[in-house]
């Protein structure tokens, strides 16, 4: 992974990009791997644990219309958490994560391991749902790798 951190960190160095991040069910763990290698600060913006419905709404301007009619882990989510978070902070590039990363919370529809990303780069939005298998921190490992790989080919 530490790799794959330098990549991304020459590709935003490079293209003087900025990036932030929103993360649910990660809880923060994207913008720490981000923030694990020295110099970050050249590159990353902030970060929004925005764990809660009520903290998406708040924080990341989330309609709530649309956490209650696709509910929060959906790729419609998502994609407003990002655009929440290039409209609070004025990054070039961000990504947000909702998703359910267990051991409890999966229904039929939506079971575990089931994981929303939203982007925005360079004011090119993308979303995508995965579906991830293994425990709660290898979902949230898993989560985190696919965001980096996403960026690394789209930026």
């Amino acid at each position: 992974m530490v790799e794959r951190i330098h990549v991304l960190a020459k590709l935003l160095i490079d293209g003087d990009l900025k990036i932030s991040i929103a993360e649910s069910c990660t809880g923060g763990a994207l913008a720490s791997t981000l923030t694990s290698v020295s110099g970050a600060s050249s590159y990353f913006d902030r970060g929004y644990v925005a764990y809660s419905n009520e903290a998406k709404v708040d924080m990341l301007k989330v309609n709530p219309q649309t956490i209650n009619s696709k509910g929060a882990v959906s790729e419609e989510v998502a994609l407003e958490m990002a655009k929440g978070v290039v409209s609070e902070s004025g990054s070039d590039v961000a990504v947000a994560i909702t998703g359910i990363a267990g051991p409890t919370g999966g229904t039929k529809e939506k079971p575990i391991g089931t994981v929303c990303f939203g982007f925005s780069i360079k004011n090119r939005l993308s979303t995508s749902t995965q579906s991830f298998q293994g425990s709660r921190e290898e979902i949230v490992n898993q989560s985190v790798g696919f965001a980096l790989n996403h960026l690394i080919s789209s930026i």
